[in-house]
């Protein structure tokens, strides 16, 4: 007993990350200091991949213990929840295992967005009171104990922990404890941290270390110089060429897109060495619309590959193309194929609700369907077999239906009299029981079909609604005529045939339409895609002739001779349709999930989730595509990299924009934000540019382009057009390209000791409201960004521009967001408030060139930046070049130029002087 015990202490996942943060006391987690002076600078060159990966273990400990910190130094704002109970597991373990349940929160508190349901590998903390501040954990009858949320029941109030030290009551029940209450105060997740820990173990299962062998010391020999490529003969490689270069010159790529795909192509036919690719794409250069072209090639040869990207927004966006060039060009009949494509990750995160173009590659969709198909009591097979034998021998059947019909009211009868002694019912304890068992598995699907629905209810997707109503059906009676059983008289022979002939064809319609949607194509040919289409033309043909039709029970075999034709026609079709497909046995959503990952040509995830791809049966990948690579920690890319067959990874990114966040100042200062991209690009490997951006108006991308990119980046033909030169506002001021000097504007932090500027959010508040007026006169549709690196700010600018936001005119769309949350955003027009001003021309983060870089590159056709001049010249900084730019060319304007900005200003003065 022991043994196995010991065995599944083992099992926990990065139970060394884990063990580290249960060995904190609370003095330890506020010392931001801790390790100091035990993390070192992160290498560019590595001599071995032990060394490699284990240069990223203590930065990623002392992030984690930031996190922590952090969340402790603001834990009065931290999700809790009462505890009701708490009962010791697995005594016999070494480990301290509990039960708790949570007293539930109202469904009320729960949609005001003020209650954080538990998730497994949550790190809480259980103590006796609601704290206000750190120190009160050790305060109150019991001192606090740090947990790990091993796994959530489906009530979403009953936890399994794992505890740091034994909770002091050991066996607590609220309505009987003398000792008073506990609670579960939310404070980080570690699901990510823990990947990467497992991914950073030397003895990784299941590991494949050969692609990053080949970044430890990059010699940088190109995949496209293979001499054993080279060697292939050159009969083959042409016709392979032409037929590509054909496509590729066909589509609407420019050459440094063409270039960047045909690399990527070449690198994947190598088979005789590793390599990874790095594709630069600035912004506004089309990276996504390259990406999603180069999945759609590989998607065409049949290259399993997995594309990841660091969040879920990037990893929607790149599915959303690829499904839209697979629409474009691929779909041979209907939605046939998008079976080998699978988006999976969680639903909610995703907010897939949003994108319903996407349900039929989502994962638990899919599950749903194929469930529904292969799984229930009416699946595909039996539907087919049913309406196979209603042609053939309808009186047999109606026969069948009059003896059921009158089995089930005996059944009825008897049950009434058959009453307990104590005159209950003796069924009663049974289907209860029955009840309860399939309970959580009704439950979990209630969710993911109240999930689908959502969006539904939006109108979005007939076909949706179709699929959705097929999920209902199998509360439904199974046949139509079942739901007459109540009725004083059975249903006639003409009825009975009409209502089962119609209530099946609705069945293997949406059957049909599941199956050649969601099936692999290597399952499900093309040819019996067309013929099961073909069969539900018959079908329909024959409903029309058979509404007309009046059939008479006194010969009840032969009622469809007058429809003999049609009926064979039928007949024929479906008995060429298979019954089965070379599928295994699915006994539940979690043998399908699996069949459907193993299958997939295309899978998309963030690079977090690639680690449940960590599994025996699961078919190895060819190539790793990796979305935004540039905005990753190194050590995460190593997740997906060691998937079992992986043999090149292709990184598209740019590491001259925003990095991966890193909450620690230690481990920024030793480059664990660092991507595998930026170290690369660092090293020297080569890039393949995308030299033309189709974003930006050229008199918005002549700074960053010459500051941040050498020029290297042309304006593509259709900014330089005078269509995209657009005037949103008259005034010379509200050109193309503006910077607004706001010279008597007044920095100030807010309770959170962030930086805002109410001279600026009242100049900001003016100009939107300007436009709002402009876009309602004219009826022009206009989509505003507002930037501000400070969170203080973006917070008072929304305060003053929401009466916009939330607007029913459609045409005007505005957003307001920190530096952070705007990369890979774009709109029409972009408003920067730089907030500091001051007589030192202190500026802080502001002169991060990365984050500059970001906020100057979303405008699509007017750019205006407002700040202090006096102030970043002063800086010294690369804000300093920014302004006299603006002068030279012409672009420098005072804000007092504008009356009605010159009326806000003196409002905002004489309001905060007040």
């Amino acid at each position: 007993m022991e043994m196995t015990n010991v065995k599944k202490e083992r099992e926990i996942a990065g139970r060394g990350l884990i063990d580290c943060v249960f060995s904190w006391s609370l003095r330890d987690v506020l010392n931001n200091k801790l390790y100091k002076h035990e993390v070192s600078k992160i290498p560019n060159t590595f001599l071995s991949v032990s060394e490699y990966k284990k240069s990223f273990i203590l930065p990623l400990l002392e992030e984690t213990h930031a996190d922590l910190s952090s969340s402790m130094a603001t834990i009065s704002g931290a999700p809790s929840c009462e505890i009701l109970s708490v009962k010791r597991i697995s005594k016999g373990s070494k480990d301290f295992h509990y039960a708790v349940v949570l007293k539930r929160s109202s469904d009320k508190v729960r949609d005001a967005g003020t209650y954080n349901e538990p998730q497994s590998r949550d790190i809480i903390a259980i103590t006796s009171v609601r704290p206000k501040r750190a120190s009160d954990l050790e305060r109150g009858q019991m001192s606090y104990v740090i947990a790990l949320v091993q796994s959530v029941k489906e009530d979403l109030a009953t936890l399994r922990l794992l505890t740091s030290k034994p909770i002091s009551v050991v066996e607590y029940n609220k309505k009987g404890s003398k000792s008073g209450t506990l609670f579960a105060v939310n404070l980080i997740n570690l699901t990510t941290n823990i990947r990467i820990w497992e991914a950073l173990k030397p003895d990784m299962k299941e590991q494949n270390i050969n692609v990053i062998q080949r970044v430890l010391q990059p010699n940088f020999v190109d995949v496209e110089n293979c001499d054993m490529c080279r060697r292939l003969s050159k009969e083959k490689r042409n016709a392979e060429y032409s037929n590509m270069m054909a496509r590729i010159r066909s589509s609407e790529l420019n050459e440094s897109q063409e270039a960047a795909v045909l690399s990527c192509i070449n690198t994947k036919e190598c088979r005789h060495q590793n390599s990874v690719k790095l594709i630069w794409g600035p912004p506004g250069t089309g990276k996504t619309k390259t990406v999603g072209f180069l999945l759609h090639s590989l998607l065409k040869r049949k290259c399993r590959t997995l594309t990841c990207a660091p969040t879920n927004t990037a990893v929607l966006e790149v599915t959303e193309r690829l499904l839209k060039k697979v629409e474009e060009e691929s779909f041979e009949y209907n939605t046939y194929g998008l079976g080998d494509i699978v988006l999976f990750g969680h639903g909610e995160r995703l907010k897939i609700v949003d994108h319903d173009d996407l349900l039929d590659v989502f994962l638990d969709y899919r599950v749903d369907r194929l469930e529904e198909c292969f799984v229930s009591s009416s699946s595909w097979k039996v539907n087919l077999v049913s309406m196979i034998s209603l042609l053939k021998k309808p009186g047999k059947q109606y026969r069948l239906y009059l003896n059921n019909r009158q089995r089930h009211e005996y059944e009825e009868e008897k049950k009434k009299n058959e009453v307990s002694d104590n005159g209950e019912d003796t069924n009663k304890n049974q289907s209860e029981e029955i009840r309860y068992k399939s309970s959580k598995d009704r439950k979990g699907k209630k969710e993911r079909k109240k999930l689908i629905a959502q969006s539904l209810n939006e109108n979005k997707g007939k076909k949706k609604v179709e699929g959705m109503l097929s999920l209902k059906e199998k509360k439904q009676p199974q046949n139509e005529e079942e739901k007459n059983k109540k009725c004083d008289d059975p249903l006639t022979f003409e009825e009975f045939i009409k209502r089962k002939f119609n209530c099946i064809e609705k069945r293997l319609v949406l059957y049909v339409t599941d199956l050649y949607t969601h099936l692999p194509t290597f399952i499900i040919s093309l040819e019996i895609a067309k013929t099961m289409a073909t069969a539900l033309e018959s079908l329909k043909s024959f409903r029309t002739l058979l509404d007309k039709e009046v059939l008479s029970s006194g010969e009840p075999d032969g009622c469809f001779r007058k429809l003999s034709f049609a009926r064979k026609n039928c007949l024929n079709v479906l008995k060429s349709l298979p019954q089965q497909f070379p599928i295994p046995e699915f006994s539940g959503r979690e043998e399908i999930k699996q069949f459907c990952l193993k299958n997939a040509c295309l899978i998309f995830c963030t690079i977090s989730s690639s680690a449940k791809l960590y599994t025996k049966e699961m078919t190895p990948f060819e190539l790793l595509v990796i979305d935004e690579a540039a905005q990753l920690k190194e050590c995460e890319s190593t997740i997906p990299l060691q998937l079992p067959g992986v043999r090149h990874a292709i990184l598209i990114g740019d590491e001259r924009q925003l990095p991966a966040m890193v909450k620690s100042k230690i481990s920024e200062e030793a480059e664990f934000g660092r991507s595998l991209f930026e170290r690369l690009a660092l090293l020297g490997h080569k890039k393949h540019l995308l030299n033309v951006q189709h974003r930006m108006h050229p008199s918005i991308s002549l700074f960053p382009n010459g500051e941040f990119y050498k020029n290297q980046i042309s304006d593509g033909q259709n900014v330089k057009g005078k269509s995209y030169n657009r005037r949103f506002l008259h005034e010379r001021m509200y050109g193309s390209y503006s910077f607004i000097n706001v010279a008597h504007g007044k920095e100030e932090f807010d309770n959170k000791y962030s930086l805002k500027n109410m001279v600026e959010v009242a100049v900001i508040s003016e100009i939107i409201a300007r436009l709002y007026k402009e876009c309602i006169e004219t009826k022009k549709k206009v989509r505003v960004g507002v930037i501000s690196p400070y969170k203080a700010q973006v917070y008072e600018i929304q305060e003053k521009v929401k009466i916009y936001r939330n607007d029913d005119n459609g045409d005007f769309t505005i957003i307001v967001r920190s530096v952070d949350g705007f990369q890979g955003g774009e709109e029409d027009v972009i408003i920067i408030s730089t907030v500091r001003s001051n007589e030192k021309g202190s500026v802080g983060f502001l002169s991060d060139h990365k984050r500059m870089n970001v906020g100057l590159t979303r405008a699509r056709h007017c750019l205006w930046i407002l700040g202090n001049a006096e102030t970043l010249m002063r800086s010294g900084s690369i804000w300093l070049k920014l302004v006299v730019d603006a002068k030279n060319r012409k672009c420098f304007h005072n804000a007092e130029e504008d009356k009605n900005l010159t009326h806000a200003i003196t409002v905002a003065l004489a309001t905060s002087s007040t």
